[in-house]
């Protein structure tokens, strides 16, 4: 897998206790515009191991998580940029940085719930039927305004412990 390099400095980081409430108004900026799932305060402190961040002098400019959903499941959500600085190369770091992690915990399928294909299928990512993943992963989709009319694309992408 070819390394993404952002075209503005930072760095990436796993998330800790105290970014939460950043996370969440990034991510909930983007619900608001009915572009993902908004996430309540409680769930993202649950939930902060699965969250990278991509931090540039102490702001968090985006977030990125991956979450594990059965023993060779994961999903790569709650993708999320700051405003001006998308279209810099942070979302590629991001989930790159999350395909790493999948990788390294021998994870053998990673799947997305996505407005954006075209950005995914950059990483291999390749267009599925919902109904082709269980049903375990819909559990938080009872909470989306859209429900149960999705119109994200799922697409999924088949991992190795060497690569894609």
């Amino acid at each position: 897998m070819q390394e993404k390099i952002a075209k503005i400095s930072g760095k990436v980081c796993k998330a800790g206790i105290n970014d939460a409430p950043a996370i969440q108004s990034l991510i909930n900026t983007f619900a608001a515009k009915g572009k993902m799932l908004p996430r309540s305060l409680s769930a993202i402190y649950e939930n902060i191991r699965d969250f990278f961040l991509f931090v540039n002098d102490g702001k968090i400019l985006g977030v990125c998580a991956l979450s594990v959903c059965w023993k060779d499941l994961a999903e790569i959500k709650s993708l999320a940029v700051a405003g001006k600085y998308r279209k810099k190369g942070i979302g590629s770091v991001l989930v790159e940085s999350a395909l790493s992690e999948a990788q390294c915990m021998g994870i053998k399928n990673l799947f997305v719930l996505t407005y954006c294909p075209q950005f995914f299928r950059k990483f291999g990512f390749k267009k599925v039927s919902k109904g082709f993943l269980p049903h375990k992963i819909w559990s938080e989709c009872i909470y989306c305004f859209k429900f149960p009319k999705c119109d994200e694309e799922a697409m999924i992408l088949k991992l190795t412990r060497s690569g894609k």
